[in-house]
């Protein structure tokens, strides 16, 4: 009979077939003959006799194999700790490393400015795998941020929003401008190595711009045009919300200078028994539902071959949009961002 490599074996089946050599030679067979029964070494049983001679059945329990967690590392557990704590709290900046993101390099090189111990780059990706730590791509956040104005925002300013809004009846919509160009990155895609594809696209730089509306009952209004948001844009946006909107509508929009104008802020007292403006803290987009909506315009428009001229790439946009206002099941989803999450109260 071959024999079998016990390493290979769960603890459980290497211990099993430790008591059932110790039955056989009971039974009365030679060790030999238990190797071979068992498919075992004969010294393997030899020992394994001489283990249940001195401990009983107890010394036959398999023992775990290999290193003990923690054993031949570098870094002993506190220095672990330590440095977990570091890389989870603060960002290199703050601990003064020249350094924007945590990468492999980064954490090694504190490690061996605040441990002394030189760790390479491969180990260190091992170490940071081990304490649950992913490459991840960083959101972008603007420094003139004001943590204050965003808590105020949202434990005082929303909620007002939204109490005005169902005693007054009226629905919120979110609402935000983005652009498109024909040099938009267009993502990656597969090949054999070696052979980089190719995308066709216009030598003729074009764009188009988008401003839209969503409410997290799932609806959406939108109007493209050309060129950055001038002032009489946004009013005909604003007249359509206006006109299509069942009830009034709480619009809530960033601080964009053409939002504030003295020409928007007439026409809005002209009508302000059917629409109104409130505005977002400065520097905070990641708090705005519809930039989500233009991220997903943005990713189905990356995927389809490039547009040819500014009409073509209007045409793809509208087309998607359109397509989009008849599933307000996905526009809902896109309030289950944590960041957004606290819109879906309304």
């Amino acid at each position: 009979m071959k024999k079998r490599d016990a390493r290979r074996l769960a603890p459980g089946v290497q211990s099993e077939i430790r008591r059932q050599s110790v039955r056989l030679i009971q039974s009365g067979m030679t060790h030999q003959q238990v190797a071979q029964t068992l498919g075992v070494s004969r010294p393997n049983v030899t020992r394994w006799w001489g283990l249940y001679q001195q401990g009983g059945g107890i010394a036959l329990h398999a023992k775990r194999r290999g290193r003990r967690t923690g054993q031949q590392r570098r870094l002993h557990l506190e220095q672990e700790r330590q440095t977990r704590r570091w890389i989870q709290d603060k960002t290199p900046e703050q601990l003064k490393m020249p350094f924007a993101l945590w990468t492999r390099k980064a954490v090694a090189e504190l490690i061996e400015t605040r441990c002394g111990i030189t760790l390479p780059v491969r180990t260190m990706g091992e170490y940071l795998k081990r304490w649950g730590f992913t490459p991840q791509k960083p959101l972008k956040r603007a420094y003139e941020q004001n943590p204050k104005a965003i808590r105020r925002w949202l434990q005082d300013e929303y909620p007002a929003i939204v109490a005005r809004a169902c005693k007054e009846k009226a629905q919120i919509y979110w609402g935000d401008e983005t652009g498109l160009s024909s040099e938009d990155h267009r993502g990656r895609g597969y090949a054999p190595k070696g052979q980089t594809p190719v995308v066709n696209v216009s030598a003729k730089r074009f764009s188009i711009s988008m401003i839209s509306g969503v409410t997290n009952r799932g609806t959406l209004r939108f109007m493209v045009y050309k060129g950055a948001l001038r002032v009489n844009s946004f009013i005909e946006f604003l007249r359509r919300l206006e006109r299509d909107a069942p009830k009034k509508v709480f619009l809530i929009v960033d601080n964009l200078r053409v939002h504030h104008a003295i020409k928007v802020r007439q026409w809005l007292l002209q009508h302000d028994k059917r629409i109104e403006l409130f505005f977002l803290p400065s520097y905070s987009p990641e708090h705005n539902p519809d930039e989500y909506v233009h991220q997903d315009a943005k990713a189905s428009l990356r995927h389809k071959p490039a547009a040819r001229s500014d009409t073509e790439l209007s045409g793809n946009l509208r087309r998607h949009m359109r397509s989009l206002q008849r599933l307000p099941s996905k526009i809902k989803r896109f309030f289950d961002h944590p960041k957004v999450a606290y819109a879906k109260v309304a």
